[in-house]
């Protein structure tokens, strides 16, 4: 298949003169008047610029808060990016900032404090400077950095960029920094049998420290998550003590939180940069070593070819799509806080079509039976919301209520089959029917050998099979297995599952998916013709058998379709939620898919549609009290089925993410990044 590389125009678009200065560049770090505690805050979080205006972007967040002496404030760092649309060089190209930073005394106006790194290290030549991460090590601030290339890279190619981790120190959250001029963790070969004379995607650094050891976490998709051990000083790390700790082609922009004992794997998935069709989605591993090995509630490894992750925050349905690449913040009542970036996808775009804007957003971290969600599994706000606590004395405004997932109600037997005949019910009709020798029913059982044709406007589009689907909302659940090895390269993209169909080039798609080295549930959605033309998501891990669920609901405009995946068929894990305008030109129909590569089975145990049930009562959320007074500890409630928010132990615990061009892989130039290996390149 095609990969989807953006146009040559990009890189002219977004090239960055090293002579254009920013305009807001600050001389000398300033710290503003104490903010007064906020009451409410609604999403994006306002990043205040000297002039006034607000800067649209912040990807890649870390906050910290300050350690220094009469400077209590938090400290939020962010990729670099342009940051306000129209600003642009006498080139005419947009003006980028190099991570630029910003300070707060409530969590929720932040003003601006200039660039951490102003001036490139001559060592990263022409590379850049993404996802930082802060940490206070060994009695100063460290701020690491993905290098995007380093200067001794005798290749010229930029396809051939080889990554690196920077660090820059500083007695003080507001500068000056002072790079170290050399790499923190060196370009490198990806873990196992590498392709000749490639390089891992040294990106997103993470730094842990627990007592006298401090730990640093890096890498991306192209070959997985890493962790080594840091000098006494910060400022280089041992390769003898590298751990691999997550698979290839599934995470990147590693965040670690430590709660009960355990220590919470937390990283992003999928395309980070996809405009209205961005989902990248953040996952939970956990470990009772900082080293490993994590896996999620299922038990299932991160380093499975069936990878494991629980859900930890995904879009919703709400204008906020793309929500991830996190960091986690604890406010003075013990209140978790997940920052993170997003897109909105009514306003995708810095650069038309090209760039995509990724404003930071906050929301609660909350815990549920051992495991992280954000707002009590609701995923991200776009309405006011109870503000942090910052100040002694403040009233707690938040109170964590689980969220309910919709359920199944009363089943709709018409539509629902289980295959317990020797042909497909009466309901079923097929569109391009593939040859009937390759496809049928028997043992209670459809089994269908996979196609080549993949599901799009173009030649050879797969064939599929659908029924009409209910009035009103639904669910609609199969179980359903492919013959593929559980782990091992490459089957990429042989897939099958459940299809909410349009047409070829409008559907909703939740299926097993084999990607490279792993084999993942994948959420998608096609809108074609546009720009993009496909994203998607993934779920939770994949079994011998693996159950899907796809639930439509819908408000006054759209279709709200969210999945679901179970290895039992009891225990469900969200995956999120893709929208269609509500009046389609065409109803849109329930389906089945086998396809993207020939060689395998897709065997179905049953279609079963159901209406959705009533929705659940909420249970009132009990009265707020008081944050305590300096030096008191917070209380927390407790209780096994008790939703409880934490506080995170006071060490900086953040995270980083972005992306190279690699064989045809998406790559982020300037500020945007291309799709990662589970982006689906088509069209």
């Amino acid at each position: 298949m095609k990969k989807m590389i953006r146009a040559g125009a990009l890189i002219a678009a977004l090239a960055v003169v090293a002579g254009v200065t920013p305009a807001f560049a600050a001389a000398e770090p300033t710290v503003a008047a104490p903010a007064d505690p906020a009451a409410t805050y609604s999403n994006p979080l306002n990043l205040e610029l000297p002039d006034g205006v607000s800067a649209e972007q912040c990807a890649d967040p870390d906050v910290i808060r300050s350690q220094t002496p009469g400077d209590d404030a938090w400290y939020l760092f962010c990729t670099r990016d342009a940051l306000v649309t129209g600003e642009v060089g006498g080139d005419g190209d947009p003006v980028f900032y190099s991570i630029p930073s910003y300070r707060s005394t409530n969590l929720v106006d932040w003003v601006f404090q200039g660039e951490a790194l102003p001036t490139k290290p001559a060592w990263i030549g022409d590379g850049d400077m993404w996802a930082p991460d802060v940490a206070f090590v060994g009695g100063s601030y460290h701020l690491y950095y993905t290098a995007t290339n380093t200067a001794d890279n005798p290749d010229p190619n930029p396809d051939n960029k080889r990554s690196a981790i920077g660090v820059a120190t500083s007695p003080s959250l507001a500068g000056p920094w002072t790079d170290s001029g050399a790499p923190v963790v060196e370009p490198q070969t990806p873990p196992g049998t590498p392709v000749e004379g490639s390089r891992r995607w040294t990106f997103d650094p993470e730094v842990l420290v627990e007592g006298d050891t401090a730990y640093i976490y890096y890498g991306s998709y192209f070959g997985g998550i890493s962790v080594r051990t840091l000098s006494a000083d910060g400022l280089t790390s041992d390769p003898a003590s590298q751990t691999e700790i997550a698979i290839s082609n599934r995470y990147e922009g590693v965040n670690i939180v430590e709660h009960d004992g355990w220590y919470y794997l937390l990283a992003s998935a999928t395309n980070c940069c996809n405009g209205p069709l961005t989902a990248y989605s953040v996952f939970a591993g956990r470990s009772q070593s900082p080293t490993g090995p994590f896996v999620d509630r299922t038990g299932t490894s991160l380093l499975a070819g069936r990878v494991g992750g629980t859900p930890v925050l995904h879009q919703n349905g709400n204008r906020w799509v793309g929500t991830g690449h996190n960091t986690v913040v604890t406010d003075l009542s013990g209140q978790q806080w997940i920052v993170y970036h997003a897109v909105d996808r009514t306003d995708p775009w810095f650069l038309d079509g090209s760039y995509t804007k990724r404003p930071v957003l906050m929301d609660p971290l909350d815990w549920v039976d051992g495991w992280p969600v954000t707002r009590g599994g609701e995923g991200p706000s776009d309405s006011p919301q109870p503000a942090p606590v910052t100040a002694p004395g403040q009233t707690v405004g938040y109170t964590p209520v689980p969220a309910e997932a919709p359920q199944p109600g009363e089943p709709i037997s018409s539509l629902s089959d289980e295959f317990d005949g020797t042909e497909l019910g009466e309901q079923w009709s097929w569109i391009r029917e593939p040859d009937a020798a390759g496809h049928g029913v028997a043992d209670g059982v459809f089994s269908w050998q996979t196609q080549q044709g993949d599901l799009n406007l173009g030649q050879g589009a797969a064939g599929l099979v659908t029924e009409a689907a209910p009035d009103g909302d639904y669910v609609v659940d199969t179980k359903v297995s492919i013959d593929l090895p559980s782990d091992g390269c490459c089957q990429n993209y042989v897939q099958g599952g459940l299809v909410v169909y349009t047409d070829d080039g409008h559907y909703i798609k939740l299926g097993v998916t084999s990607i490279w080295e792993t084999r993942q549930t994948e959420f998608g959605k096609r809108s074609e013709p546009g720009n993009p033309v496909y994203g998607n998501t993934v779920g939770g891990p994949v079994g011998e058998q693996t159950y899907l669920r796809l639930v439509r609901e819908h408000s006054d405009t759209e279709n709200l379709y969210t999945a679901f995946t179970s290895l039992d068929g009891s225990s469900w894990d969200e995956a999120g939620t893709w929208t269609t305008p509500l009046d389609e030109s065409a109803t849109p129909r329930i389906g089945l898919v086998s396809m993207a590569g020939a060689g395998f089975t897709t065997t179905f145990d049953y279609v079963r549609v159901f209406e959705l049930a009533v929705d659940p009562i909420v249970t009132e959320p009990t009265p707020s009290e008081p944050a305590p007074a300096p030096g008191t500890a917070p209380t927390v409630p407790t209780g096994e089925a008790a939703l409880a928010a934490t506080g995170l132990d006071a060490a900086p615990l953040f995270a980083g993410v972005i992306a190279l061009l690699f064989a045809g892989i998406a790559f982020r130039l300037g500020g945007t990044r291309r799709a990662r290996p589970t982006q689906r390149a088509e069209g």
